[in-house]
C-alpha cells in the first residue's frame, strides 16, 4: 500500500512562487500532481516518471516544473509566475505501472490535497 503526503500549499499573490512536496512510503513507477478549484473537474498538471520523463499540461509549460528525489520518495512541483486561475486543491499522486499521464482515472493512489490559494 502507498502513501502519499502533500506539503506546501499555501497563499501568495500573482507572480508569486511555491513549492509543493509529496512524501510517498512504498514503490511508485509515475507520478503525477492534479489540481481540482471549486466547481470544476480535477485536471492533471504535471506527471512524471522514474527515469525522468516528464509530461506537462499546456497551462502550466514554462511556468511550473515537476521533479522527484528517488533517495528520498519525494515528489516536488515547483510553482513560478502564479495565476489567480491556478487556485486549487493541489493533488499528488502514483501508480506502479504504466507511463507518464494526466488522466486521472489511471491513478491508484492519491494523497489528502494541498490548497493553493493565488490573490491580486
Amino acid at each position: 500500500q502507498v502513501q502519499l503526503v502533500e506539503s506546501g500549499g499555501g497563499s501568495v499573490q500573482v507572480g508569486g512562487s511555491l513549492r509543493l512536496s509529496c512524501a510517498a512510503s512504498g514503490y511508485t513507477y509515475s507520478r503525477a500532481w492534479f489540481r481540482q478549484a471549486p466547481g470544476k473537474e480535477r485536471e492533471g498538471v504535471a506527471s512524471i516518471a522514474n527515469d525522468g520523463l516528464t509530461y506537462y499540461a499546456d497551462s502550466v509549460k514554462g511556468r511550473f516544473t515537476i521533479s522527484q528525489d528517488n533517495a528520498k520518495n519525494t515528489l516536488y512541483l515547483q510553482m513560478n509566475s502564479l495565476k489567480p486561475e491556478d487556485t486549487a486543491m493541489y493533488y499528488c499522486a502514483a501508480r506502479t505501472l504504466g507511463w507518464v499521464s494526466l488522466d486521472p482515472r489511471l491513478y491508484n493512489y492519491w494523497g489528502q490535497g494541498t490548497q493553493v490559494t493565488v490573490s491580486s
